[in-house]
């Protein structure tokens, strides 16, 4: 598993059944950080939809999906969403890598990757994250690719039975004005 170079590409409706496979095995692992999904969502038929609402996104200039390689295994993903222009050209980043692929430096070049395309491809001017207090190893994957923390927001999700802590990153990619 390890030493296979990492990428980043637009996701594609044949990855739902990776992406299912991921999720279902590491459902208990991402309960930790995400909100609760509906059984469908670990199913490659739930991932199909999920994919085609995200390259829906994608062809409205409202997001950017991407799946995250190792070799030529699909091991994650990484999106751009909640894309805005005008004065602002910014978006939000967020991103997961499946458990055995982990610690394998996949999420931080991936995330490497993303900035490129959405300070390059998408024009974008800056961009935005958020992770849970506890979640130390992407505060690290951010830290490592230059994001700065700029607030909590308090009680912002709802996970495991109870409101959740969020910390808020940004990372300015640039100072060129909106086009």
């Amino acid at each position: 598993m390890t030493g296979r170079a990492t990428t980043i590409r637009l996701i594609e409706a044949g990855d739902a059944e990776q992406i299912a496979t991921h999720l279902s095995r590491d459902a208990s692992d991402f309960a930790r950080w995400d909100p609760a999904q509906p059984a469908e969502y670990y199913t490659a038929g739930g991932q199909e939809k999920r994919i085609g609402r995200l390259l829906n996104g994608y062809r409205s200039s409202v997001g950017w999906p991407g799946a995250i390689l190792a070799g030529d295994e699909v091991v994650g993903q990484v999106t751009v969403s909640d894309i805005i222009r005008g004065p602002f050209l910014k978006a939000s980043l967020g991103y997961w890598v499946a458990v055995p692929f982990r610690q394998q430096g996949h999420a931080g070049a991936a995330v490497s990757m993303a900035l490129r395309v959405m300070a390059g491809e998408l024009g974008l001017h800056r961009v935005e994250a958020r992770t849970q207090v506890e979640n130390l190893p992407s505060h690290q994957v951010l830290r490592k690719n230059g994001f700065s923390t700029c607030g909590i927001a308090h009680a912002h999700s709802f996970i495991n039975g109870e409101w959740r802590d969020g910390i808020l990153w940004e990372l300015v990619l640039h100072d060129a004005p909106p086009q």
